[in-house]
């Protein structure tokens, strides 16, 4: 079992789920419980966690709204753990200024910062976009109108748009970003599944990845950063050989030191 942190007792904790994270109800009793187990790891720490509801396949602009009215309806102030498109809502939530005064950190999970060429794929092809709609209104997640916000452009737009902003963000709260990236020699258990994908990616540039999003596109410029081995999900999700509860542990001492970490941390051996 994780050892519990007790600085984090009484501290209130909003986590943010990623594209599809509805699925987790049926998930979760298979042994894949997506960022389950770290909230309840948060509990048993004494947190005061929960999760944000969100239609998470919505449009980035409609969840950042629905974070930002939670993080300003809680009394006090919070921290906001985010993973994969959550990380996207939760960054233009905070760039409030408003907003961001009631937190105090931000740790996203393999954020798209810089898009996924993944979106780009499904939307260039209209029978993966028809079953991905499908998927999604099945899971009760929306109806993917927030797929193009995940496209490369569209996030290479908006950070153009925001550079100041986030920039300004970055000066007032800490943040931390945690990528991940994947190789076959390292790849174990169910994130051998991953592989191809991870191959599919660099091929087109991507460099290392986690099969859905690079670590270039995962590590904000100006946060504080961390890289480790993995598929996309194994860091936020319950299965053989994984420790999303660890994986916070080690992230959330990073995020709240006072002294700033090296701003990145090299990827591991091998990638």
């Amino acid at each position: 079992m994780t050892p519990t942190m007790p600085e984090l007792a009484g501290r209130r904790v909003l986590m943010v789920q990623g594209l599809a994270g509805e699925a987790n109800r049926f998930l979760a009793p298979a042994g894949f419980n997506y960022m389950g187990a770290q909230l309840g790891w948060l509990r048993d720490c004494g947190a005061e966690a929960s999760v944000v509801m969100t239609l998470t396949t919505a449009p980035v602009a409609e969840n950042a709204a629905r974070l930002a009215a939670a993080i300003q309806a809680v009394s006090g102030r919070c921290l906001v753990v985010a993973h994969s498109k959550g990380g996207l809502e939760a960054l233009q939530a905070l760039l409030d200024p408003e907003v961001s005064a009631r937190c105090d950190g931000l740790l996203c999970f393999q954020a798209p910062f810089a898009g996924s060429p993944l979106a780009d794929a499904v939307l260039r092809r209209p029978v993966l976009q028809g079953l991905a709609r499908r998927l999604a209104l099945a899971l009760k997640a929306g109806d993917l109108s927030g797929l193009p916000d995940l496209t490369l452009g569209a996030r290479a737009a908006w950070m153009a748009d925001n550079a100041e902003a986030v920039a300004a963000l970055l000066d007032r709260l800490p943040v931390l970003c945690v990528a991940s990236t994947l190789d076959k020699p390292g790849a174990t258990g169910q994130d051998r599944l991953y592989l191809p994908l991870v191959h599919w990616m660099q091929r087109r540039g991507q460099g290392p990845n986690d099969a859905l999003v690079s670590v270039a596109s995962a590590l904000l410029p100006g946060a504080r950063h961390l890289v480790l081995p993995g598929s996309h999900h194994s860091l936020v999700t319950t299965g053989l050989g994984r420790d999303p509860a660890g994986v916070l542990r080690r992230a959330l001492p990073l995020l709240l030191s006072p002294t700033p970490p090296s701003p990145a941390i090299p990827l591991p051996s091998g990638s």
